[in-house]
């Protein structure tokens, strides 16, 4: 049986590239690659810039594409003139250490209620080995954009 279509847009991929240019996201190397009717996935490259001291891919680094997936992810089921979404919890179990290649991460929900929706992301190297297990609780809150400061 097919899952129910959850996006209110046409296309979540290109509208969270869109949205994420020029963000950490971008600053990162995170790609949007794909949507199914309920699941979004992107990957992050490891480079120097997601990677901790000993060569591996930084945990942190992980969770930043996992809350990435959640985010964007909760974000597209909105109604987003009326609603918004705010990460108000993440944890994760780090399973397989990354040196080299892409991090490839799928989010699909797990609760999607009126206050809150709870995304499970499972992250996989480039072998398809899993190398993280998250999961992500969004806060919905009314619709109202954060000022932007500006860069001195």
């Amino acid at each position: 049986m097919t899952p129910a279509r959850i996006w209110t847009i046409d296309d979540p991929v290109a509208a969270a590239r869109a949205d994420n240019l020029g963000l950490l996201v971008d600053r990162l190397g995170i790609e949007f690659v794909a949507a199914g009717d309920d699941w979004l996935s992107a990957r992050m490259p490891v480079v120097d810039a997601t990677r901790q001291p000993a060569g591996f891919l930084h945990g942190g680094a992980a969770l930043v594409l996992a809350e990435t997936l959640a985010s964007a992810a909760a974000f597209y089921t909105l109604d987003r003139e009326r609603e918004s979404c705010l990460g108000l919890e993440i944890n994760a179990n780090h399973l397989r250490p990354i040196a080299a290649g892409w991090v490839h991460g799928r989010a699909t929900p797990l609760h999607r209620g009126r206050t809150t929706q709870v995304w499970d992301i499972r992250l996989q190297d480039d072998a398809q080995r899993p190398t993280c297990i998250a999961r992500c609780t969004m806060a919905i809150v009314a619709a109202a954009r954060a000022p932007v400061a500006t860069q001195a």
